[in-house]
């Protein structure tokens, strides 16, 4: 793993920078927050997908409070998207594509992260996908609002397909930058898709996925 630990990180504190811009985005667009409730909600959604995954493994405490560069890169995030709020709308669009990034790179990192920690296959593709969908989901839950992941357009899916290129490549030893990208590229290209083309997992026979 020695190879892969820059890369790794790499990959976690670019995922941080834009999921911390996308919490603090969504502050400020939807929950009209002052600059302590944007950076807060910035930091939670973009630290807490990891330190969930981290206490999972038993990788304790969870490198968000061993490596001060989470939680500056997390507060910066917030600190940016409070400043650029009043041009929100003009890029409304960002929200969604920054989610789907940080959504991309957290499902590889926490899946390459899982097998690093001795996890089988099956277990890092599930928890490539909690490590990705958990910052949102406090975000959301948060702001008093049904978390994305339970009802829109093929959110835990890209991640669970992320996850799973990642888990691949590294079984086959081919982990690096190329597989590490293809695999977080895999995982923006089939999110942007369902945003796209409003796609949605299955529903129960007779309800409706997606709704608010």
């Amino acid at each position: 793993m020695s190879t892969e630990a820059p890369l790794l990180l790499a990959l976690d504190l670019t995922g941080t920078f834009l999921f911390a811009l996308n919490g603090a985005f969504t502050a400020v667009r939807h929950a009209k927050l002052d600059i302590v409730g944007v950076i807060s909600l910035g930091m939670i959604t973009a630290l807490g997908g990891g330190i969930l995954r981290d206490i999972l493994i038993d990788d304790l405490p969870p490198a968000t409070f061993r490596d001060w560069r989470y939680l500056v890169v997390a507060a910066g995030g917030g600190l940016a998207a409070f400043f650029a709020g009043k041009h929100l709308d003009k890029v409304a669009w960002l929200i969604t594509v920054l989610d789907a990034a940080g959504l991309s790179l957290f499902a590889v990192t926490g899946a390459t992260k899982s097998l690093a920690f001795g996890l089988g296959a099956g277990q890092a593709v599930i928890l490539g996908a909690v490590t990705g969908v958990g910052g949102g989901t406090l975000r959301d839950v948060l702001l008093r609002q049904v978390p994305t992941v339970l009802h829109s357009e093929l959110y835990a899916v890209p991640a669970l397909v992320g996850a799973a290129v990642a888990v691949v490549a590294t079984s086959a030893h081919v982990y690096g930058a190329p597989a590490a990208l293809g695999a977080a590229v895999s995982c923006f290209l089939v999110r942007m898709a369902g945003v796209r083309f409003q796609l949605n997992a299955p529903a129960p026979p007779g309800g409706k996925a997606g709704g608010r």
